[in-house]
């Protein structure tokens, strides 16, 4: 049985890039996250980083479609903004260029009133 080597790869390849989320921008995140985790509101999370898009999925349990997308697409930074809050629905609720500013949509669930 003859076996063949395979053909010895170039090392100095470039890596395919993926888009993830910068440490500062998983703080905010999990800091939101943590926040309506000890309301009882949210109970898992998931993160994605693909080529062109990263994704922070929240659930509600965890077998769910998730709640809300938190994405960033560095492509559309220039034109309406590289952060999205997306439904559970698909709708987009909120766009922008700062993640705080996006995130504040779900910030407002957190407002309760005290009796």
């Amino acid at each position: 049985m003859n076996m063949q080597m395979p053909a010895p790869s170039n090392l100095r390849e470039v890596p395919s890039l993926v888009v993830a989320f910068h440490r500062t921008e998983l703080s905010i995140i999990l800091s939101l996250y943590g926040r309506m985790v000890a309301a009882g509101e949210w109970r898992d999370y998931g993160i994605s980083s693909l080529k062109e898009v990263a994704v922070f999925s929240v659930f509600r349990r965890t077998a769910e479609n998730p709640l809300y997308r938190i994405e960033k697409r560095p492509k559309l930074q220039s034109k309406q903004g590289m952060y999205a809050l997306i439904g559970i629905d698909g709708q987009v609720l909120r766009r922008g260029h700062d993640l705080k500013t996006v995130l504040r949509v779900l910030e407002r669930k957190l407002i309760r009133a005290v009796d």
